[in-house]
């Protein structure tokens, strides 16, 4: 082998061993998994999200990330669909201050004196609230009043039956189908160990029915609903989504569930079928409250 040979060679070893030193140190915060544990992409879900009429986002309430890529995909599925946005973190008795902000009758400090807005509204969600206030888009405050919720877990349903007419238009129509054999409610019941009996499901499950209500008030052909909540809302296309389909059945939904691991590179075992897309995302990444 001649010394020209032998020098051609040594370089492109060397710019391969550059070249994949590089990309093993290319890390990224969070990976896309299908439902069956397959490595998925971003693009995945935006491809799948034109074609839904709901996008039941499910976030961690704390992760930076989650909410970065809320804002990213809403903007980028705002370029191919027009969008109606909802959100577990307003509730449905704000509403009307929520639209006087959006149509700018009033301003941020006004709203956030009225609104009993989140400790990480700021940061997390109001990005998103600005951003359907600049595209004209409607924002549906989607959860029943905490206070009713609440009453559910002190006193049943059937502590619901005294509200106000106008009380009532903020939760979904009573009564409410409920399932207390869904996993999701008998988890719950293990983890409360047997206490309080079936309260605390039902108080889960008013909520969930709230929010699958007012979404359904509020699809509209030809565009695409975006709901934020929390994972565990939506989580084995139960809660919000088993809600949709017992009042509008056949609903086309895609779910995103959010789940923390150590390592991105393959699905632990216990998360498969948790979505139709599973965003992996990094144990380490900052929280934002």
């Amino acid at each position: 082998m001649n010394n020209f040979l032998s020098k051609f060679l040594l370089e492109r070893f060397l710019l391969v061993l550059i070249a994949t030193s590089s990309y093993s140190q290319n890390k990224s915060p969070y990976q896309v998994f299908d439902k069956n544990g397959k490595k998925s992409s971003y693009e995945k879900i935006l491809k799948a999200a034109q074609k839904s009429e709901l996008v039941l986002f499910g976030e961690h309430h704390d992760n930076s990330v989650v909410h970065w890529l809320q804002l990213e995909f809403t903007k980028d599925l705002a370029e191919k669909k027009t969008l109606v946005l909802g959100a577990e973190m307003i509730e449905a008795d704000i509403q009307t201050q929520l639209n006087h902000y959006l149509n700018d009758e009033i301003d941020q400090k006004q709203f956030d004196t009225t609104a009993r807005l989140w400790n990480n509204y700021k940061t997390d969600y109001k990005p998103l609230v600005d951003f359907a206030k600049a595209k004209k888009f409607p924002f549906i405050a989607t959860n029943i009043p905490r206070r009713f919720a609440s009453i559910v877990f002190k006193k049943d349903f059937a502590g619901l039956d005294d509200l106000s007419v106008e009380e009532k238009s903020w939760i979904a129509p009573l009564p409410i189908p409920f399932d207390i054999n869904l996993p999701g409610y008998q988890k719950m019941l293990e983890m409360m160990g047997g206490h309080a009996g079936e309260k605390m499901p039902k108080a889960q499950a008013i909520k969930d029915a709230t929010m699958a209500h007012f979404i359904i008030q509020n699809l509209k052909s030809g565009t695409v609903f975006v709901h934020y909540n929390g994972t565990y809302h939506s989580d084995f296309f139960e809660g919000i989504s088993w809600y949709v389909n017992q009042y509008r059945k056949d609903t086309k939904i895609v779910t995103i569930a959010t789940v923390e691991q150590k390592e991105l590179t393959k699905l632990e075992q216990e998360h498969y079928n948790k979505a139709d897309f599973i965003l992996v995302i990094d144990k380490d990444v900052t929280k934002t409250y």
